[in-house]
């Protein structure tokens, strides 16, 4: 009778150590020296390279207004042209149709002022809204702040108007609006106008990023936003003419429009016959507290999704 034995198979060798760092990514590229690309900087440091970037985004608003009416025969003529056809044709529904010029005086620059000041603001948010939708190949191609592009969109419609403010001082002029030392004071309003348009173009240039459909949307709440923010009326006026058969908060809430305010402090600053008290109370605090809230609220909520943008 014969006898097996089992022998048992030997145990398998225990594989060696592995460093744990070779199994973390991160800290091998730590170790190396090495950054995520793209990755989002610190607020104190996006700001420092956006900073350092302010020729790119000067340069970059110029050639853009240079090349928007390169194909009109034309040329930059249309900078001035087209508010004013814009306000030839609100005067002519409004102002003599409707008859919303009655009881203001100076109705012409009253409306030339307003259409030209709202242009502003109007160009800049549809101009945000595509801001990174409509230049991904910028975007994927070179490593630069994001918010360089809705800001130099919004200069860009800041030289925009400036072009328009000279014909605008013409206009002035023509219907005997004399020169006062009030027009200085369209430098601070349209700064705070320019810091409150930036802002909202970069809340709109961030949901713009992710959902293009709201750039069709916009026109249509543009249009909205226009009509209730005195472009083509007076709203003392019609507070004063209709106040009794309006809910006691229109009032307040059609002043304190961010767009009603710049618009109201632009025309208090060129127009001699708009009075202070057409202006809502504390109207320079509003406007700047518009300017603040929009800019910085617009400028963090752009920058903590710097890293998403240009991707998917």
């Amino acid at each position: 009778m014969s006898q097996v034995l089992h022998t048992p198979p030997p145990a398998p060798a225990a594989p060696a150590p592995v460093p744990a760092a070779e199994h973390d990514l991160a800290a091998l590229a730590a170790r190396h020296g090495l950054s995520v690309s793209g990755a989002r900087p610190s607020l104190p440091g996006y700001v420092r390279r956006l900073w350092a970037r302010r020729h790119f985004i000067t340069a970059f608003a110029t050639a853009k207004l240079t090349a928007q009416y390169s194909q009109a025969k034309l040329g930059q003529l249309w900078q001035v042209m087209t508010p004013l056809l814009n306000a030839a044709v609100y005067y002519f529904i409004f102002g003599v149709l409707m008859q919303t010029r009655d009881g203001v005086p100076d109705y012409v620059p009253f409306l030339v002022t307003g259409v030209f000041v709202w242009t502003f603001t109007q160009s800049s948010l549809l101009a945000g809204t595509r801001a990174i939708s409509g230049n991904l190949g910028l975007v994927r191609a070179l490593h630069f702040p994001r918010a360089a592009l809705p800001l130099s969109f919004c200069l860009q419609q800041l030289q925009q108007l400036l072009f328009s403010m000279a014909a605008l001082a013409v206009i002035l002029l023509a219907f005997g609006v004399p020169p006062a030392a009030s027009w200085l004071l369209a430098i601070p309003a349209l700064a705070l106008q320019f810091t409150f348009n930036a802002g909202v173009s970069m809340i709109l240039a961030r949901i713009g990023a992710k959902t293009p459909d709201i750039a069709q949307l916009m026109p249509f709440v543009l249009r909205t936003w226009m009509y209730a923010s005195g472009v083509m009326f007076s709203i003392d006026h019609v507070i004063a003419k209709h106040g009794e058969g309006l809910p006691s908060w229109v009032g307040p809430v059609l002043q304190a429009n961010p767009a009603a305010v710049y618009i109201d402090l632009m025309r208090f600053a060129l127009i001699d016959s708009f009075r202070a008290h057409q202006l809502p109370d504390h109207v320079w605090l509003i406007a700047t507290g518009w300017a603040l809230l929009a800019g910085i609220g617009g400028f963090i909520y752009f920058w903590k999704a710097e890293e998403t943008y240009g991707r998917g």
